[in-house]
């Protein structure tokens, strides 16, 4: 029984992962969470890079990601993605000031609206913060909701 639903569950991603993930190419927008500015560009059929300028009050981050798309077959230009990346943080003085770098991960759903040059995704990207700033250690509370524009 184990060994049919294991076998079941590989040829259910195989399925899923098969179908070409990109629905377009290159789109630009806003990442709400906290604020940020997002460029995303497929390098592939599956996978896209992402970069990331988030802004808030207690300083600014740079991030940049590697993310493998699959469709999500039952929902057209649907997709989940996952993958690795990096960052760095300038902090504030009022919150210990400096610089601190980082490694990152996403998880999210990506969607091209049809009938628009509208993309939207909703991702939790955990980080782990090095240095001896605000912020280093473990992070899970980034990512969040995109809207960008299609090219």
């Amino acid at each position: 029984m184990k060994r049919k639903l294991l076998v079941s569950a590989i040829v259910l991603m195989m399925s899923i992962g098969a179908a070409t993930a990109q629905s377009y190419k290159t789109a630009l927008g806003v990442k709400f969470y906290p604020g940020a500015v997002t460029l995303k560009h497929f390098i592939s059929n599956k996978t896209a890079l992402e970069g990331i300028g988030y802004f808030w009050n207690k300083g600014s981050r740079i991030t940049g990601l590697y993310e493998i798309h699959s469709n999500i077959s039952s929902v057209a230009n649907l997709s989940w993605y996952i993958g690795p990346g990096a960052h760095i943080g300038f902090y504030s003085s009022k919150y210990g000031g400096g610089s601190s770098v980082g490694i990152d991960g996403v998880l999210g759903l990506d969607f091209k609206i049809p009938s628009a040059p509208i993309n939207l995704s909703l991702d939790w990207q955990p980080s782990f913060e090095f240095g001896n700033n605000y912020g280093n250690g473990f992070s899970g509370n980034w990512g969040g909701l995109a809207i960008r524009y299609v090219f």
